[in-house]
């Protein structure tokens, strides 16, 4: 099993957060490795270097396997929580080809932009006031692409994940109007937490989770109201040549399950792809992300892997090896 830290507990952490043993318990299935990491990158590093039946992976590494052939299509009547997700996160291109479903949705989440005291433009403040914390993944330069798609126009961006040469060039020119030693790239969200708290940065690009945080803390920080935003959804897959197939499938009933889905909510600050996970501790993400709330849901643009056909529709679009190349240049 390969995922990222804080998405699967065995009760390493805390006694209270272990959803591995129960599921060894009621599967008769044997959790033999899970390993976990904190970015794409290393993930990546890890499939190509071990042997994992299922794994979790971001959209931008979704798109990678399926296109690689490093994930198999699932049968989805096997995955007894299936249908209990809603059809927008089922449908999410990142986790189709075709007619084929790769990707079971898991957590999702979305980017805000948080702002403190003072006047600011809207979202765009993240690129032209400063100084600010951005995520660092080359996914945000969609970010960056939405807040132009709003205040340019006649750039003609219509899916901020999916952009021409010049639409890419434009972003990157946002991106590194305000670059330099006041701008914090993110990765870990402690980070994140820090710089704001802080004081070291003024606006950030963050989750609910985090706003939640500093309201709670009697912080002046709050988000930017209606703006269109981005978002993600992390899923579970079974690889090309799993091991234990049977054992696999059991894995994505488990994890797609109310109770399970919960947990994980709580633990993460992520929203249950299954809204019938939003009881209990789990209520409070659920509320933070409007689960349910499909006017506020047609606000995000969730994210899907740059290609050149831009996304399957024929374009001439940059792919994801160009925004990696062009975040690279920006953040080093």
């Amino acid at each position: 099993m390969l995922t990222f830290q804080g998405h699967v507990e065995y009760g390493g952490t805390s006694s209270e957060a272990d959803w591995v043993a129960s599921f060894e318990q009621e599967s008769g299935c044997r959790v033999a490795t899970l390993d976990r990491v904190r970015t794409s990158a290393e993930m990546a590093d890890k499939l190509g270097a071990g042997v994992y039946d299922v794994v979790s992976p971001s959209p931008d590494l979704a798109g990678a396997l399926i296109a690689e052939g490093g994930a198999s299509p699932l049968d989805t009547a096997l995955v007894e929580g299936y249908d209990d997700i809603p059809a927008r996160l089922r449908e999410l291109p990142a986790l189709r080809s075709g007619e084929k479903v790769y990707g079971i949705p898991y957590l999702w989440g979305v980017n805000l932009v948080l702002h403190g005291e003072g006047r600011h433009d809207g979202p765009r403040a993240l690129y032209a006031d400063g100084p600010a914390a951005i995520r660092d993944t080359p996914l945000s330069i969609a970010d960056a692409a939405l807040v132009l798609k709003e205040t340019e126009p006649a750039l003609g961006i219509d899916d901020p994940f999916q952009l021409t040469p010049d639409q890419l060039g434009a972003a990157e020119k946002l991106l590194a109007e305000k670059d330099g030693a006041d701008r914090v790239y993110w990765r870990d969200p402690i980070e994140l937490i820090r710089a704001v708290a802080g004081g070291s940065v003024r606006l950030a690009q963050a989750w609910p989770y985090h706003a939640d945080l500093f309201k709670r803390a009697d912080s002046p920080v709050r988000a930017f109201g209606d703006a269109p935003m981005t978002g993600w959804a992390d899923s579970w897959m079974i690889t090309a040549r799993p091991a234990s197939p049977n054992c696999a499938y059991r894995w994505l009933n488990w994890v797609t399950s109310p109770a399970v889905q919960q947990e994980a909510a709580a633990w993460t600050g992520l929203a249950p792809a299954n809204p019938a996970a939003c009881t209990g501790q789990a209520r409070p993400i659920c509320d933070l992300h409007h689960v349910g709330d499909e006017i506020w849901s047609k606000r995000v643009f969730f994210a899907a892997r740059p290609s050149r056909d831009c996304g399957g529709l024929d374009g001439e679009c940059t792919d994801y090896t160009d925004w990696v190349n062009r975040w690279r240049k920006l953040v080093s």
